[in-house]
């Protein structure tokens, strides 16, 4: 799938992203990829997985409502099948301080007609009756267990495909958050998003699907050409490392996980006097317990991943930044009157 806006002479046209008001300003958006926890290195499977990191949501809610924060919480079907879970998605949308939305693991969620394997763990590359039944499948339980019917969607290892757009315009879906910025996963037979930057744009001539891409920068003496090296950038770890370790070339998605609060920071700042409106974090919720990802291995880790959105938060409001919700998302693009 090419998720991308309209291009014009191989340059993106200005036109098809979102023209945010003048007195936005600077906002940020928090979400959370919430999910089982299973092994990173090791093969899909569809059960054998545990939901240890569900008894920490609260914890990471309670932080976030401090800073009057609304989060995002991207559910996969593991979690609408967890109690504990359950009870805190209620909780959230009752008190109206988080919103909900769908996120795909294939592989966990039923129906179940695909072989387990790399290729089809992009919900993106399965076949469109059966992409659309899994995503309609889990709409509908997280619908059922929290009362509220999600509207924004992302696939899971941001899988989306060449029939994505079209099943989520149908279900509802007003905005998309599947694309990682400045990624290209084809070689692990995902999606290529090397020539997609942080900027909102929308997915459909109507502008009733807006995609939010999780944000990437690119700092360093070539950020400037950074969309343009972008596709080197990903197909050559050797070149990509090289750039990086020279500080010509770096690449910075804006999560706790494998970002140091310098290199956060310093993206902030790139985007800001770039005057980028919106920003969007990400991670994934078995970081919020020691042991479960590669980023938060010790007590120590989990410590730092606090300490981290601290001082990233802090950065952020410093700098004149505000958080958003998806619901002022909706009203202030007008999706909310379409």
């Amino acid at each position: 799938m090419s998720l991308k806006p309209k291009q014009a002479s191989g340059s993106f046209n200005k036109d098809s992203f979102v023209q945010l008001p003048d007195d936005f300003g600077c906002r940020f958006l928090i979400s959370i990829d919430t999910e089982e926890e299973f092994d990173w290195d090791g093969p899909f499977k569809r059960s054998g997985h545990t939901n240890v990191s569900v008894g920490k949501l609260e914890r990471f809610q309670s932080f976030v409502e401090k800073y009057a924060i609304k989060p995002v919480y991207f559910v996969d079907y593991s979690i609408i099948e967890d109690t504990e879970a359950t009870g805190f998605l209620q909780s959230v949308t009752r008190t109206d301080t988080a919103s909900i939305g769908v996120h795909l693991h294939p592989w966990i969620n039923p129906p179940f007609e695909e072989k387990i394997n790399n290729y089809n763990s992009y919900a993106g590359n399965l076949p469109k009756e059966l992409e659309e039944a899994k995503i309609v499948t889990l709409l509908s339980g997280i619908e059922e267990k929290t009362g509220r019917r999600p509207i924004i969607y992302r696939a899971g290892r941001y899988g989306v495909g060449p029939n994505s757009i079209e099943i989520l315009a149908k279900h509802g879906f007003v905005i998309d958050s599947s694309v990682r910025s400045r990624f290209d996963y084809s070689n692990q037979s995902g999606p290529n998003f090397a020539h997609i930057g942080p900027e909102p744009f929308w997915l459909d001539k109507q502008q009733s699907l807006l995609e939010l891409p999780l944000t990437s920068i690119f700092s360093g003496l070539l950020r400037k050409q950074g969309g343009l090296l972008s596709p080197l950038f990903n197909r050559s770890q050797t070149v990509g490392g090289l750039l990086s370790k020279t500080k010509m070339l770096q690449r910075i998605p804006l999560t706790p996980e494998g970002v140091s609060v310098r290199e956060a920071k310093e993206a902030i700042d790139i985007a800001m006097d770039d005057q980028l409106k919106l920003l969007v974090f990400s991670f994934h919720s078995p970081s919020l317990s020691a042991g479960h990802t590669p980023y938060v291995q010790t007590s120590e880790d989990l410590n730092y991943f606090y300490d981290w959105w601290r001082d990233v938060i802090k950065h952020l409001l410093e700098r004149g930044a505000s958080p958003v919700s998806v619901d002022e998302l909706i009203v202030v693009t007008g999706l909310g009157s379409k």
